[in-house]
């Protein structure tokens, strides 16, 4: 790759009845009001979640279980940019945004076991959707001249990584050899040759060690 947000849940508890409630054995006045005004919350929160829907900018599914809108990873956007990177001002650090919930952990322990050993790790891309990726691929076709040459430092958006947030690019390279050298333990591997700052995280690394590096993305 080249180095150049989901709904909270709507749990509804039991009701509980008033004191004249339990007495009476039904709801009062009051209660039919909590409970229709309940249901209007329930409403209007179901009406913004089609409006968000609609606009586009997050694809969303709906939780089979609990009903509720979620969105689809691959379409969950990345940080455009970031600050620059503190130790490199070549490169940026984003915000690991977007990145699948377990990898954002795994980023987190990699970067703070880093921190420990005196190595400053910034994320120069992390997450990307589609759009995000389709435009890098887009650019590489341009810069290299053709769709095949390109793939080789930037894979179109169904075969990325980076859309699935499994993939990290770690700059600057000196960092990087650091996470070459002790980020199999915490579950990240370098995967391409051809690419020093492209990791990818799979929990397995941290027991099965890490996979032969294949010479470039179109390797596979």
């Amino acid at each position: 790759m080249p180095n150049s947000s989901s709904h909270p849940a709507d749990n509804l508890s039991a009701r509980n009845l008033s004191a004249r409630d339990r007495s009476t054995g039904g709801p009062s006045t009051g209660g039919r009001r909590a409970v229709i005004g309940v249901l209007l919350v329930l409403v209007l929160a179901t009406a913004a979640a089609v409006a968000l829907h609609a606009t586009g900018r997050v694809t969303l599914a709906y939780d089979r279980q609990a009903g509720r809108p979620v969105a689809i990873l691959d379409e969950v956007p990345g940080p455009e940019t970031g600050p620059a990177c503190p130790i490199d001002q070549r490169y940026v650090d984003e915000q690991a945004e977007g990145l699948r919930p377990d990898v954002l952990a795994a980023w987190q322990r990699l970067r703070t076991e880093a921190g420990a050993r005196g190595v400053t790790l910034c994320l120069n891309d992390g997450k990307r959707s589609v759009g995000q990726q389709q435009r890098e691929f887009a650019d590489a076709v341009q810069r290299f001249g053709t769709a095949e040459l390109a793939a080789r430092y930037v894979l179109p958006p169904e075969k990325s990584m980076h859309v699935k947030g499994l993939a990290v690019d770690i700059q600057p390279l000196e960092s990087a050899a650091w996470v070459e050298h002790n980020g199999n333990a915490l579950g990240w591997c370098r995967r391409y040759q051809n690419e020093e700052w492209h990791f990818e995280y799979d929990p397995a690394y941290a027991t099965s060690g890490c996979p032969a590096m294949l010479p470039s993305a179109t390797s596979g």
